[in-house]
């Protein structure tokens, strides 16, 4: 397992500060997440060599020295892809002169075929079109392709989708999760939307105001109440489902933990695994089983962390099975159910959005 080892002090005119210690374990997409000015961009220009840390800072990757006091192995020689917001590609050549440049470029090194990353990106039909008639979508699908050409040992992206408009975004996931399951390249994926990086992440480090927050997988994150994810509006678990089976009424039943989880039908084969999003939000808790109710989706679970703070609504981490969901709920209806840590009770799921197919349970 590839491991990247960071301890980095970086300064910014305006005063902004990066200083972390971390070793990362390198495998999948490790997504940097946080707020606008947290550090996103300046670690991962540091990690790329483009921008220099101060002394006493050190990166190693791969037992490899890219950084210490008096050293720093120039960035090209990292062999490190860089994907930026804008795509940054040459105006001067068409899409298949962009890709050629990256080939050339890596030299002897063992890179991917050019056909296969074409495929993987659905860049075919785009092959002869010059960057500026070209969608932003389109764009970045080209500079993802160009980076992985280069031979990369590590895959940095930088908020690479934040330009696109939502059908864009969609489209463009579709065909990143293509490159992330066969490429099989680790990533640094920068991001701001928890949303987005939910959909194919592995880890995730939490940044804000330079520095580390939380580090660790993202489905154990993603059901932890101490975290500052669970403080979000949009704080959601993240679980992982098999494929049941299909019903008459265009609904698909999931496996989740011995129980039945239904959503609208998927085009998929019976024992394919789902990885699924839960908004805490969407989560209400009833002490018995309703009976007559049109929410179908009614799982028996277990309190096992409550979080109650006077001004703000409660928040529980429910145990289903070995895997966690979140709920918030208000301080009202919690006080009426006087609900306790151990209790057995019912979360009543409104909604529960598929992320994404995954090739297997780990």
């Amino acid at each position: 397992m590839t491991m990247l080892e960071l301890k980095l002090h970086c300064r910014g005119a305006d005063g902004f500060s990066l200083a972390l210690e971390e070793s990362l374990s390198l495998e999948g997409v490790t997504a940097i997440y946080g707020p606008s000015g947290s550090g996103k961009t300046t670690l991962l220009e540091c990690i790329a060599g483009l921008r220099k840390p101060e002394g006493d800072s050190t990166i190693n990757f791969a037992a490899q020295c890219w950084q210490r006091r008096g050293y720093s192995l120039p960035s090209w020689q990292r062999r490190v892809g860089y994907v930026f917001q804008n795509g940054r590609l040459f105006p001067h050549l068409d899409v298949s002169g962009n890709l050629d440049f990256a080939s050339r470029r890596r030299g002897p090194v063992q890179a991917l075929a050019q056909d296969q990353v074409v495929s993987w990106l659905g860049l075919e039909h785009l092959l002869q079109r010059m960057p500026d008639t070209l969608s932003a979508g389109q764009r970045q699908r080209v500079a993802i392709a160009r980076a992985l050409l280069s031979a990369p040992r590590l895959l940095l992206l930088d908020e690479p989708l934040a330009n696109l408009d939502s059908a864009s975004r969609q489209q463009c996931l579709h065909y990143l999760r293509q490159v992330i399951e066969h490429a099989k390249i680790p990533m640094l994926y920068v991001s701001h939307d928890i949303e987005e990086v939910s959909q194919f992440a592995d880890r995730m480090l939490i940044l804000s105001e330079g520095r580390v927050r939380e580090h660790g997988s993202m489905l154990e994150l993603s059901s932890r109440i101490d975290t500052r994810l669970a403080q979000e509006e949009k704080a959601a678990a993240i679980l992982l489902t098999q494929l049941r089976g299909q019903d008459d009424y265009g609904l698909s039943e999931l496996a989740l933990e011995g129980q039945s989880l239904w959503v609208n039908q998927l085009k998929a084969q019976k024992g394919e695994y789902f990885r699924i999003r839960i908004p805490a939000r969407d989560v209400s808790i009833c002490r018995t089983l309703p009976v007559d109710s049109s929410i179908l989706n009614i799982l028996p679970v277990t309190i096992v962390e409550i979080e109650a703070r006077h001004d703000s609504p409660v928040l529980l981490r429910l145990a289903l099975g070995q895997q966690y969901l979140l709920a918030r709920i208000t301080r009202k209806s919690a006080a009426t159910l006087k609900l306790a840590v151990g209790d057995r009770v019912y979360a009543q799921i409104k909604s529960a959005a598929l992320l994404s197919e995954i090739a297997s349970q780990a």
